[in-house]
């Protein structure tokens, strides 16, 4: 079933019902699910005309509006894909991305059409939209009125829908293929694990979450905040849009969530009203959930497992955590990230990073696979994990079969308790081995990181030696780590201002950044 129909089902049961909600000139701008509808339906009509059809790439850079999620449903009932760029990566990543793969059409706002004197593929795009009146351009507006294309084109659960690219560890474009099918089976995981219910009003900053919010009939509120850079947002106009609209739900990386319970801190308030907070995108660390509890008292604190290809994995609630889960990361047992899904099948397997998988039987997955309380790889699968990259760029490192079934390999490293639990270790090409064994990072950082005073830490090897960066509040913080990690057979702990994060997401560690920054002669 093509996505656009589950959407169009739900404009006819919520119509004037809120939608999205996002800040337009300074004023909230609410539009319905019919009105939604309509608009995607109206663009898809127009497209069609200047020449998209099924099949053609469209090039999209556009802030999280209404106006990026109505065209994102236009290019799904034409059966039009996509296509996503990782920003982050810089210019000349994208121009790869647009010569590997010339788009029909890009679609973006004013300032993102700047980027055509940047980046010379731009230039040579057939079809130009904007969300703007641009001379040249085809404009798009929600608010006008047209002809309808009242048609939705029929799809399969193969039908490619949407791509992102993102740089692997060549820094070559891999493009990361959404299907029809691979959506669909993402919002039913989604929908159980964030528990929806329609009419409840949701802030969502991730994206993918929004088209899940729509097939279930909940209002999402796109936040008033630059969300380039979720870790340096201004919190206040966001803490005003979940009083002013009554927000009861939440969807966030936890830098995001960090900068909303710093500055509740700082203001000395809470936010009453909420009742769910979902806290991933990134690791979720035991300080992070505690933070977000702190200025949402009333709010059950979530912490959600995923990645790009497999969205979510497992989950946790912060009053799910014992006192003796939270002594075991204390002591380096790594990042407890709770159970599986039911959605998904996950487990670990010999830890053998950077080595293709052969087709194997059951017989050799279940020898490949490690006991409970053993570190390997976490491999997962089923209908909403990842089946394959775009032109098959990074499977061969990525994937393997199982009496034919996919089975993704996320490159992070973890173990299961004996509850079926899910504790992280890191990724695999993180860990620091030498003489002494294997040093997890989660295992070190979220040990590091329950000493007061402590903000963020990190480890990597540098000549052989296993040194750990910390950003602390005090000499005193700094102290406590020499004695408290000692388990760890760290060989120097350095202190820094600032330890390098991603640029996407602003709470992963840039752990190439970080190495280059350690590498310098002092």
């Amino acid at each position: 079933m093509n996505i656009a129909g589950i959407l169009r089902e739900r404009a006819a049961e919520r119509g004037d019902a809120a939608a999205l909600i996002d800040v337009r000139h300074g004023r909230d701008r609410i539009v319905s699910f019919r009105e939604l509808d309509s608009a995607s339906a109206r663009f898809a009509h127009l497209i069609t005309r200047r020449g998209v059809a099924a099949g053609d790439f469209v090039f999209i850079l556009h802030q999280m509006s209404a106006e990026l999620y109505a065209f994102l449903i236009a290019l799904f009932r034409i059966g039009a894909v996509a296509m996503f760029v990782d920003l982050s990566a810089g210019p000349a990543f994208i121009e790869r991305c647009l010569r590997s793969h010339p788009p029909k059409a890009f679609f973006g706002s004013f300032k993102a059409h700047l980027l055509r004197f940047r980046i010379s593929a731009l230039r040579h795009v057939e079809l130009t939209i904007c969300s703007a009146p641009l001379p040249g351009s085809l404009h798009l507006s929600l608010g006008a009125r047209g002809s309808e294309l009242e048609t939705i084109a029929a799809v399969d659960q193969t039908t490619p829908a949407l791509i992102t690219f993102t740089s692997g560890s060549t820094g070559l474009p891999k493009g990361a293929l959404r299907t029809h099918g691979f959506l669909l089976a993402q919002h039913r995981a989604l929908e159980s694990s964030l528990h929806h219910i329609a009419g409840t009003v949701d802030l969502t900053t991730l994206p993918v979450f929004v088209l899940s919010n729509l097939a279930s009939g909940v209002t999402s509120v796109l936040p008033d905040a630059d969300m380039r850079r979720p870790g340096n947002i201004t919190a206040r106009p966001v803490l005003r849009q979940i009083e002013r609209l009554s927000i009861t739900t939440m969807a966030a990386s936890p830098a995001f969530v960090s900068r909303l319970t710093a500055e509740c801190r700082r203001a000395m308030r809470r936010i009453e009203g909420m009742r769910r907070v979902f806290v991933g995108g990134a690791p979720v660390f035991p300080e992070d959930m505690r933070q977000a509890r702190d200025a949402s008292p009333n709010a059950e604190i979530v912490a959600v497992y995923g990645s790009t290809e497999a969205e979510p994995m497992a989950e946790i609630a912060l009053s799910a955590i014992t006192p003796d889960d939270f002594d075991a990361m204390a002591q380096g047992r790594g990042l407890l990230a709770g159970r599986p899904v039911p959605s998904i099948l996950l487990r670990t397997v010999r830890d053998q990073w950077g080595s293709p998988i052969a087709a194997l039987n059951e017989e050799q997955f279940r020898a490949l696979c490690v006991d409970a309380g053993t570190v390997g790889e976490i491999v997962v699968s089923g209908q909403h994990v990842l089946q394959g990259y775009l032109d098959g760029s990074g499977d061969a490192e990525t994937k393997f079969r199982v009496q034919g079934a996919i089975w993704h390999r996320t490159g992070d490293l973890g173990c299961l308790d004996e509850q079926g639990r899910l504790w992280l270790m890191g990724r695999a090409s993180a860990a620091v081995k030498n003489d002494r064994g294997a040093i997890y990072p989660f295992a070190v950082e979220c040990a590091a990181r329950q000493i007061p005073g402590v903000r963020r830490a990190a480890i990597l090897a540098i000549d052989g030696r296993c040194i750990m960066a910390i950003e602390a509040d005090s000499e005193k913080a700094v102290d406590d780590v020499c004695v408290k990690m000692a388990w760890a057979g760290l060989d120097e702990i350095r202190v820094l201002h600032a330890i390098p994060m991603d640029r996407r997401h602003n709470a992963k560690i840039d752990y190439v950044a970080l190495w280059r920054m350690l590498s310098k002669p002092k």
